[in-house]
C-alpha cells in the first residue's frame, strides 16, 4: 500500500504591511499543534518516510515540528513548493514517489485544491471525510491518502482515507 500525507503549514504570525510573507514564522500554537498533528499520524502508523516541504519558514518550521516526532524521515526542501498550483504539487510527488509514504507540507489554496483533485478522481473511503476537505483546509490540517498500486503516483489510484485538524484535537483534550 502507498501513502500520501498532504499537510498545510501551521499557525503563523499574521501576514500584514512590512511583514515579508516568506518568511512570517510559526506562532506558539502553531508549533504545539504541528507537533500534536505528528504525533496523531505516528499513533495512526502514518510515519513517513520522506517529507517534502516548502523552504517558505512557516513551511520548514512546521517540517521540524514534525521531524521531532517522526524518526528515520528524509526531508526534502522545494522551492517550486511555495505557493504552487496542482499540477506543480502533482509533479514534485511524482518524482518522489519511491517512498511508501509520502508527506508534503506547503500552503493553500494549492494543496486545498490538489487534495480536491485526487478526492475527485480517487474518490473517499469515508463520505464524511470527503466532505471535512471538502468544507475547508485549515492550518495544520492533513488529508490522508492510500492507493494499492505501489506504481508511479497516479491520482486515480488513491483514495481518501482520512482528514485530521488540529482544532478538533485542541477541542479534545480541553474537554478532558
Amino acid at each position: 500500500m502507498k501513502r500520501l500525507i498532504l499537510m498545510r503549514h501551521a499557525k503563523t504570525e499574521p501576514w500584514g504591511e512590512g511583514v515579508d510573507d516568506f518568511g512570517r514564522a510559526l506562532t506558539e500554537r502553531g508549533k504545539e499543534d504541528a507537533k500534536r498533528m505528528a504525533e496523531e499520524l505516528v499513533g495512526m502508523g502514518w510515519s513517513p518516510e520522506r517529507i517534502l516541504v516548502s523552504t517558505a519558514r512557516r513551511a520548514r518550521e512546521t517540517c521540524s515540528e514534525v521531524a521531532k516526532v517522526v524518526e528515520g524521515e528524509k526531508v526534502r526542501p522545494m522551492e517550486s513548493l511555495y505557493l504552487s498550483g496542482v499540477r506543480g504539487l502533482a509533479d514534485a510527488v511524482a518524482q518522489n514517489d519511491g517512498a511508501g509514504t509520502l508527506m508534503l507540507i506547503g500552503h493553500n489554496p494549492g494543496l486545498h485544491d490538489f487534495s480536491m483533485e485526487i478526492l475527485r478522481e480517487g474518490g473517499s473511503f469515508d463520505h464524511q471525510h470527503a466532505l471535512r476537505l471538502v468544507e475547508k483546509f485549515p492550518t495544520s490540517c492533513c488529508a490522508l491518502f492510500e492507493a494499492d498500486e505501489h506504481g508511479a503516483f497516479v491520482p486515480v489510484h488513491f483514495r481518501l482515507a482520512g482528514v485530521l485538524r488540529a482544532k478538533d484535537f485542541r477541542e479534545a483534550d480541553a474537554s478532558s
